[in-house]
């Protein structure tokens, strides 16, 4: 048998059982497409938190109170050792720190007339605006005299803005946040936006001069401080001197944990990562079912075509063309329900893609098309082993 012929017979077969193809490769199709999917929301992910570092800029430094493990337990939420005293005496250290700012922050509802909304106040020095990269849509940012003088005033995220004031002007009204009135002095415009919607993001924040925030939300130790330099290089050098500063306190590794962003970018990219292969490797449960799904209905087959087979052996086909033609049989059943699982994870990537990020990869796409096309073999073997076995005389009595 050439081979054209092999493929002709092997696709006959399974026109032959239309419904019984499709459901044999059900498995293949729910597999293939729950990879696909899952694969593509975790690249989504990976790429927008990689983007959003990288707005933040590749120059800033980030400090926590406490040791920050991304792996490894629960997050912590300790009081900070130090407080802003620190960051101004972090922002003298000088060449090549240039600006530090240190930040508080806690949730609150923000109203304004009968709208309100949960978003987050934090509180920040007239450095942030430099330091996180972040631009107004309208109005202007507070200045040194505002911070000085506590001055009840906030710039408000893109999203707390549209929530409160929609199409209205928010500049210069007042707001009330968390009991106390606040004049609005800018808005920010949008800035990426949160993967999922999710309202922690910037967009979220109402920012405020941390010595006001100070006041109005008891606390008076930073809950976190950016520090920046002049060039990306720099940060090394930065992250060295933030570290000895605090050990010159008599301060440990458990008290303060420096991020620079390239390592903070890697661990949780690290950390996405074996998120998505274990969600992955879920999904592809359904692939050995798929599989297993083959190997049956590919040894009913032989059974039910033993006639067929001991009539081919008779007329001169060897035991390799049988095995062959099962063999082709079963990787055509999986790598077309492969091709219709890519399609459809495809499919659900980009509707799922109008609200959360995501992107589907070639690399997915090849890895999942592999993975079907050798399930199609390992399943196909031993039944086309079987029937390229079956001995032609006992085939051609068989009833």
């Amino acid at each position: 048998m050439d081979t054209i012929e092999i493929f002709r017979t092997a696709t006959t077969a399974i026109r032959t059982n239309k419904v019984r193809s499709f459901l044999t490769t059900l498995g293949i199709i729910i597999g293939v497409a729950s990879v696909i999917l899952l694969v593509s929301i975790g690249a989504g992910l990976q790429g927008y938190v990689t983007r959003e570092f990288e707005a933040l800029g590749s120059n800033v430094l980030y400090i926590s109170p406490g040791r920050v493990r991304f792996t490894g337990g629960p997050p912590q939420n300790v009081e900070a050792k130090f407080d802003f005293d620190d960051v101004r005496n972090l922002e003298k250290l000088g060449d090549p720190i240039i600006q530090a700012s240190g930040m508080i922050s806690r949730g609150a509802t923000l109203k304004y007339k009968s709208e309100s909304y949960y978003g987050t106040i934090a509180g920040v020095e007239e450095s942030y605006i430099d330091i996180a990269n972040v631009e107004l849509d309208k109005g202007r940012f507070f200045n040194k005299n505002d911070v000085e003088r506590s001055k009840k005033v906030a710039v408000l995220g893109f999203k707390v803005n549209q929530e409160l004031f929609g199409e209205r002007e928010a500049v210069g009204k007042e707001i009330d946040v968390a009991g106390n009135q606040v004049t609005v002095i800018g808005v920010f415009a949008e800035k990426g936006g949160s993967f999922g919607g999710g309202a922690q993001d910037e967009n979220s924040y109402v920012i405020m001069p941390v010595t006001t925030a100070s006041k109005m939300l008891g606390i008076d130790k930073p809950a976190a401080v950016m520090v920046r330099t002049r060039t990306a290089e720099e940060i090394p050098v930065a992250a060295r001197k933030v570290k000895d500063y605090f050990y010159r306190k008599n301060l440990t590794d458990d008290d303060f944990t420096v991020m620079e962003p390239k390592e903070l970018l890697e661990s949780i990219n690290s950390l996405l990562s074996v998120v998505t292969g274990a969600l992955s490797g879920i999904a592809a449960i359904s692939l050995v079912v798929g599989g297993i799904g083959i190997a049956n209905i590919m040894l009913v087959s032989v059974t039910e075509r033993t006639r067929e087979i001991g009539l081919r052996k008779a007329v001169g086909a060897t035991k390799l063309d049988i095995l062959v033609q099962f063999l082709v049989e079963s990787v055509l059943l999986s790598v077309l329900g492969g091709g219709m699982g890519i399609a459809i994870g495809w499919g659900f990537s980009q509707l799922i893609g109008r609200f959360i990020e995501t992107s589907v990869s070639l690399q997915s796409v090849m890895m999942a098309f592999g993975i079907s096309a050798a399930v199609g073999i390992v399943s196909g073997l031993a039944p086309a082993i079987r029937a390229g076995s079956l001995d032609p005389i006992e085939a051609l009595r068989y009833e």
